[in-house]
């Protein structure tokens, strides 16, 4: 009971006077531990947030920031054919610097040998943002410069000086030219991850390119004006440019230059918030079991304060102050463990964030202040409101306080504004939906088969008569019903939260993993011819590289849906309108590719004239099934009717197409071949013997974009091992607040029974199989749990498949048990130890 100081209506003190009041009750259970539980959840929760968010803003800032070097300029404009002389004028008479350059993949040799090489010619200033790096050899240090190759010479990808035997000094036959190789290059700040740029780079001067006589009409040949400028000056240029853009042409941003970097940084943001949101979530828990338990430790010392002519509003000003004071000193404390534990964050992922990092902004710290106040607001709050309703006739009658439905409503208020924090938090509404939704599912189901089960055990529990021990255990989960319900929900939301933060570090990162295999294809062979089929794939089957399969490649443009024409100006989605301006990489076939699946309808009748739309081209269109589409192949219309949608998994790295046709439309159009495998390094002379044998064949080698994948899928890993330890740490509060917030009920009923003759034994006994009991139905729950919201996450979220196991179940009930075991062995130790008659004395 507290020890507050007489307070008759005459001496009642002032506004100031409470809140010292309040702030001394604040000193006083801080000594006496009883906020302890109540600080660390709310310390982990922000911790948890702000480690990630402090990350995620640093690296979004970067992006922003460095967009102009990934792009080599403020802006690019992308276009397939000659940039438009007006497009270049326009730009400086804004005063816009400006730069063009020209891309396409070609052969390039030295003597016997030839590699495919993406070609890139440059003028005098460029990059217009950021800067090249060139070395003198291989593995030489490198260095910026803000020049371009001489005249008559070329910079080159040192992996393609290992492929054709040179070094530097040496010649390249570039089409008709022979050039100097002058330097390797060592990075190129616009270089994203199309087709064209996976082969090794050769750069050279745009005064070269006519030399060449590579560049004819009808060449594919990629052509990009970089402007760069003031902010104002480039924003208007960029709005003329959308209004006087034509066909083939389109302003590349930093998601459509560099996808990759924002892809891939996108997915990790999502493990990492994941494991944050866990976190929050079981801390929440935890804040409302420690915050009930404060409730009732405290009813008896508010009714004498109420008794001594303490008012409802002073009350609630002294609760409010010493509450507040602890949100903050919480949040406070979190703020700055998150900060610490980001840069460690930061170290983990350092090959994703290759770039230096700007300082944090206060964003990320904002969070995590709300963050506390809000799990105080949404679970703490609505449990001590009801102190101020506590009556003075407590002091002499003990009724057992329902919960009201005002604070019922508090629940409901700081639950939804909880949910709003987690949403404003994850940045990405199917996240926060899968988790907070999941979860708070879980939770009333969760209440509701421990409700059933209650009953059930008050049927059975005559059956135990001859049993001390399990009659004692039954009647103690059957008498604290609401108790027994509450520690259930919360061990079992506690161990869900860990089971699939468990599963996330196996099942979903080696899901994901699954999708990047060490052996998936590092090489594509493109323009097989028809007649050469045969022979490729022996070849290649006689080097041992494994079963090949070849795909046909047909050219074809999208001209009209259900008899009406279609083109870019009826779209207004940019993605809509590119696809529709170019032609797409058709195939046939009479099986569903292996990795693709069904979605809606079904897979292509033999005979017909059908065709299957990966499904999110279909949504981009606007096709549906049953609907016409007409495609000009070489001059010669081919009407297909849409028979079914895929689920294309384009992580494989395996040839994909969007569209893929029955043999009968397409089997007769002219058409050349596709292929992937998996070439191992001691195999790396294969190749150019193949291309020596078949000069037409085009190579893609993608093995360092798959080496940079896997890196961040490791990096990542670490990284959500860090956050684990936050999600344990959470899960041990909320064990031990539910735990703990029966102490003294238990104490009570111990005395009792020890009075009326129950030995220690019997009682430690009881104790134990309520626990066990307790243990394993939360166990179960979690597990259920976390295997649905597991599976939410990887096809909703995440976008792959995850085999689901066993070893969750048999863990979940394993961790419940043994968990409530020892967690009950360190929260109730010394109930069974109080002589009764203390206890009696003091109730």
């Amino acid at each position: 009971m507290m020890d507050f100081p007489d307070m008759s209506r005459a001496e009642r003190p002032g506004f100031w006077s409470t809140l010292r009041l309040g702030a001394r009750m604040m000193m006083r259970d801080a000594r006496a531990g009883e906020l302890r539980l109540l600080v660390l959840a709310l310390v982990v929760a922000v911790a948890a947030v702000t480690s990630v968010g402090f990350l995620a803003d640093r690296v979004g800032r970067a992006l922003e920031r460095d967009a102009g070097q990934m792009l080599g300029a403020d802006l690019v404009l992308d276009a397939d054919e000659p940039v438009p002389p007006a497009f270049l004028d326009q730009a400086r008479e804004r005063g816009l610097a400006v730069s063009s350059t020209w891309q396409f993949p070609s052969m390039v040799g030295a003597g016997d040998g030839a590699q495919l090489a993406a070609l890139k010619a440059v003028e005098p200033g460029y990059p217009l943002r950021g800067a090249l790096r060139v070395a003198d050899a291989p593995f030489a240090p490198d260095a910026a410069t803000r020049e371009v190759p001489p005249e008559g010479a070329v910079w080159v990808d040192g992996q393609l000086l290992s492929l054709l035997n040179l070094k530097v000094g040496d010649s390249l036959n570039v089409g008709d030219a022979r050039l100097r190789i002058d330097r390797v290059i060592t990075y190129e700040p616009d270089r994203g991850m199309q087709f064209v740029n996976v082969a090794p780079r050769v750069l050279l001067r745009a005064s070269d390119l006519p030399a060449t006589g590579l560049i004819a009409p009808g060449s594919r040949v990629g052509y990009a004006l970089l402007v760069a400028g003031q902010p104002d000056a480039v924003a208007g240029y960029s709005a003329w440019l959308k209004q006087n853009l034509k066909r083939g042409q389109k302003v590349a941003t930093l998601e459509s230059g560099r996808p990759e970097v924002r892809r891939t940084l996108d997915r990790a943001q999502r493990f990492l918030s994941l494991v944050a949101l866990l976190a929050v979530l079981i801390s929440a828990v935890a804040v409302a079991l420690a915050a009930g338990r404060y409730m009732a430790r405290h009813r008896d010392g508010v009714a004498v304060m109420r008794c001594l002519g303490a008012v409802q509003s002073q009350v609630s000003r002294m609760l409010t102050l010493e509450f507040t004071l602890v949100g903050l000193f919480s949040s406070a404390a979190g703020c700055l463990l998150g900060y610490a534990v980001h840069q460690v964050l930061v170290m983990l992922l350092g090959t994703v964030i290759d770039t230096v990092l700007p300082a944090p902004s206060a964003i990320p710290a904002l969070q995590g202040l709300l963050t506390g106040l809000l799990l105080l607001l949404g679970f703490a709050l609505p449990a001590l409101a009801q102190l101020r309703h506590v009556p003075p006739a407590r002091v002499l009658r003990r009724d057992a306080d329902a919960l009201s439905a005002r604070s019922a409503f508090g629940y409901v208020v700081g639950a939804t504004g909880f949910a709003l924090l987690i949403w404003w938090f994850a940045g990405d509404a199917k996240l926060g939906a899968v988790v907070a939704g999941g979860f708070l599912g879980a939770f009333a189901v969760f209440a509701l088969v421990a409700w059933l089960c209650i009953l059930g055990l008050a049927r059975i529990r005559k059956l135990a008569a001859g049993l001390p021990a399990l009659r004692f255990a039954l009647a103690g989960v059957v008498r604290r019903r609401a108790a027994t319900i509450t520690q259930v929900c919360a061990l079992a939301v506690g161990l869900m939260a860990l089971l699939l933060l468990t599963m996330t570090r196996t099942d979903l990162i080696q899901g994901w993993q699954r999708t990047l295999p060490p052996d998936a294809p590092n090489r594509f062979l493109i323009n097989v011819q028809p007649d050469q089929r045969q022979a490729v794939t022996d070849a290649l089957t006689r080097e041992g590289l494994g079963r090949i399969a070849l795909f046909p490649m047909v050219r074809g443009r999208l001209i009209a849906i259900n008899g009406r024409a279609v083109g870019p100006d009826d779209y207004e989605e940019p993605r809509a309108k590119r696809l529709v301006d170019r032609e797409f990489n058709l195939s046939y076939g009479d099986e569903l590719p292996s990795s693709n699946r069904i979605e809606q309808g079904r897979w292509l009748a033999p005979g017909s004239a059908e065709v299957s739309l990966e499904s999110g081209l279909a949504k981009t269109l606007g096709i549906k099934l049953g609907d016409n589409m007409t495609f000009d192949v070489a001059g010669q219309q081919v009407e297909v009717t849409v028979s079914g949608t895929r689920r294309v998994d384009w992580d494989t790295m395996r040839v994909n197409f969007f569209a893929i046709l029955t043999p009968a439309s397409l089997a007769d159009m002219p058409q050349s071949w596709i292929t992937s495998f998996y070439l191992p390094p001691e195999k790396a002379g294969v190749l150019p013997a193949l291309v020596r044998e078949f000069p037409n064949l085009t190579v893609f080698d993608v093995g360092a974009i798959l080496q940079q994948l896997q890196s961040v899928l490791n990096e990542v890993g670490r990284a959500v091992q860090l956050l684990f330890l936050f999600t344990l740490a959470a899960g041990v509060l909320v064990l031990s607040a539910a735990l703990t917030a029966t102490r003294d009920e238990r104490l009570r009923e111990a005395a009792v029974l020890r009075a009326l003759g129950a030995t220690r034994s019997q009682l430690a006994r009881a104790q134990r199989i309520e626990l066990w009991a307790v243990g394993g139905l939360a166990g179960l729950l979690a597990a259920a749990g976390a295997t649905a919201i597991a599976w939410a996450l990887s096809t909703q979220v995440f976008d792959f498949t995850i085999t689901l196991s066993l070893w969750p179940w048999l863990a979940g009930i394993g961790a419940g048990m043994l968990g409530a075991w020892a967690g009950g062995a360190l929260a109730l130790r010394g109930v069974l130890r109080t002589p009764p008659l203390v206890t009696l004395r003091e109730t």
